[in-house]
């Protein structure tokens, strides 16, 4: 402990740090948590009402996309024919559910003006859930 003296001379700083108050205070703050802890675990008692209705199991639909590596699109495992009838049969599915989920899987080798041109036909056609599905793990 470094403590002062009145006569020591000129005024030099302390080259110890007095740790008895911080000590002091996270002893007190460690008796008032032990305190308050097992009050946090116990719950108010509330009679809530009663609901007769179902709850509502909206699912949304999925619709998934696959490009091979020559470059044809298949809608849930049917061939597309081209990149427009995409767009008509996306705005039917988003009129039908406006939930759709539309999930994008691409070859390996797949060239990204293809996947680019998808994704802009997706969002002309007002999808707003695009995943893209890949298979674990990496090389």
């Amino acid at each position: 402990m470094a403590f002062g003296s009145f006569n020591s001379g000129a005024a030099r700083p302390m080259a110890e740090i007095n740790t008895t108050p911080l000590v002091d205070v996270m002893l007190v703050l460690l008796i008032i948590f032990l305190v308050t802890a097992p009050l946090m675990t116990q719950a108010v008692k509330v009679d809530l009402p009663q609901a007769s209705a179902q709850a509502a199991e909206t699912t949304p639909e999925t619709l998934r996309l696959a490009l091979d590596a020559q470059g044809t699109l298949y809608w849930n495992d049917t061939p597309v024919t081209a990149t427009e009838n995409l767009e008509i049969r996306l705005q039917a599915a988003i009129q039908t559910n406006p939930q759709t989920e539309v999930q994008l899987s691409a070859d390996r080798d797949t060239r990204y003006q293809r996947v680019a041109e998808i994704m802009a036909s997706a969002k002309r056609a007002g999808v707003a859930k695009l995943g893209f599905v890949t298979l674990p793990g990496g090389e």
